[in-house]
């Protein structure tokens, strides 16, 4: 192909591409950004306000939030190695590892020797942190049952639907990113 061949192909794909950004834009919802600002302000008023309710409940029982969604997602789960549990929790595998000291010193996890593989230690639940999660959770249910008893059931069930739906996006989009990278 001669230089003035290519440089036309080139054109002629610049120009395609050009053309399929614009249609895309032209069937993009107008109201997306207004509603992706609208999502992302309602999300994080109520996460911040979450967060502080947790904390506050959650901190009543002597366990950290973190410390809590550590029992939470090793009884998901079974058991997990310390790695398995950092991915898990967002953390690194040395803040990880303080977590589950600090709960084992508490009685509420216990580490065993790995079957499959010597070298690797599993953390399991112990019945006393079994407990201790039943009742963070229970808490926890009852202040969402008061929360949203007003809402007819159709709503509520949608609502549940819809933020499943967006933990499991955010999840998955999270679950890609190199360490390090995740957004706040």
């Amino acid at each position: 192909m001669n230089p003035l061949g290519a440089e036309a192909v080139i054109a002629s794909r610049r120009k395609t591409k050009l053309e399929k950004s614009e249609k895309t834009e032209q069937k993009q919802d107008p109201n997306l950004d207004r509603d992706a600002w609208d999502l992302h302000k309602a999300l994080s008023e109520l996460l911040r306000i979450y967060q502080f309710r947790d904390r506050n409940r959650i901190c009543c029982h002597d366990v950290s939030v973190t410390q809590c969604y550590a029992v939470n997602a090793l009884l998901a789960h079974g058991s997990m190695t310390l790695t398995g549990l950092a991915g898990e929790l967002f953390l690194d595998k040395s803040t990880a590892s303080r977590v589950v000291d600090s709960l084992e010193r508490k009685g509420y996890v216990s580490r065993s020797t790995d079957p499959d593989d010597g070298r690797a230690v599993q953390i399991r639940v112990t019945k006393s942190g079994r407990r201790l999660h039943d009742a963070i959770e229970q808490e926890l249910v009852d202040g969402v049952k008061e929360l949203i008893s007003d809402f007819d059931p159709d709503v509520r069930q949608a609502t549940t639907r819809l933020v499943a739906s967006l933990a499991r996006a955010a999840g998955a989009r999270f679950a890609g990113k190199p360490k390090g990278s995740r957004e706040s």
